[in-house]
């Protein structure tokens, strides 16, 4: 596709969603509700438990992450006021959104295509969201809850075009066309959805970033670090293009103070982790 007709579509996408012929995704009514009660700062584990108990989905998954590798404690947690003590405030805020994430990619209504490039960008997010997890509780002081939720998020942008896509048959019965716009514009619709969500800055720049391998804004080491270096290592063994870059001089590597090798070394040894934290989120 050439870059007018991607222009085109970028400049259709947006005057639809302005003018609400497109809905953008929007999350769960239990999610949101929980997560502006979380942001009130007055909450207690008995109000959260309560609310969040009026979804049974929700609520088995939390006490299934709870109940997990990464939080198993001496005993085993039934009830959700128990589950929401282990987590602590800011771990549920993160998992049950990573939670609600699943359910936007699992759109059992959608025709057989897109439904096909929904299930390979969950299987992908969930990928990188586990990496990210394991990169920053080893090499980082960012909460691996919130790397976890970055990886799962930073490819959103995906589906309103892929929304948009199944309305125009040419496009969808075109996996290359499609791809090429799954590409070049998922940054720049994911940067519209987690502003229309009210995600936070750290979020929003994973989504509108995390393609920039060569960013630096030399602060910190910070989410989307760990993000970008996840994403490169989810395609380690495969013959996706990124693996015939330079890794070497990518500044997110140096940042998190890691080689390339060294990274494929931490991944390979957390096989058994990050395949039970992908477990989570794939049934």
């Amino acid at each position: 596709m050439a870059p007018p007709q991607i222009e085109q579509f970028w400049h259709d996408l947006v005057s639809d969603i302005k003018s609400n012929r497109l809905e953008l995704p929007t999350l769960p009514d239990t999610t949101l509700r929980a997560r502006r009660l979380l942001d009130s700062g007055r909450v207690t584990a008995q109000q959260l438990s309560r609310l969040i108990g009026t979804d049974a989905v929700l609520s088995a998954r939390l006490l299934r992450v709870a109940n997990s590798p990464l939080y198993r404690g001496r005993r085993k947690i039934r009830d959700l006021k128990s589950a929401i003590t282990r987590l602590g405030f800011g771990a549920v805020r993160s998992v049950i959104t990573s939670i609600a994430m699943e359910q936007l990619y699992h759109h059992r209504l959608s025709s057989p295509a897109k439904r096909r490039f929904l299930e390979q960008t969950w299987d992908h997010s969930v990928h990188v969201a586990a990496l990210a997890h394991v990169i920053a509780r080893d090499f980082t002081d960012i909460p691996p809850d919130q790397a976890l939720l970055g990886g799962l998020i930073h490819d959103i942008g995906k589906l309103p075009i892929l929304e948009y896509a199944e309305l125009l048959p040419e496009v969808m019965a075109d996996d290359q066309l499609l791809d090429k716009l799954l590409t070049v514009l998922h940054t720049k619709v994911g940067i519209l959805i987690l502003r229309t969500w009210r995600f936070t800055e750290d979020l929003i720049s994973v989504a509108a970033e995390h393609e920039d391998l060569m960013r630096d804004p030399r602060t910190e080491t910070d989410l989307t670090d760990v993000v970008i270096v996840a994403n490169l290592l989810s395609y380690v063994s495969s013959d996706h293009p990124l693996t015939r870059q330079d890794w070497s001089a990518i500044p997110a590597f140096h940042r998190l103070a890691l080689t390339p090798e060294e990274s494929i070394d931490i991944i390979r040894n957390a096989r058994d982790e990050i395949g039970e934290i992908r477990s989570l989120f794939q049934d």
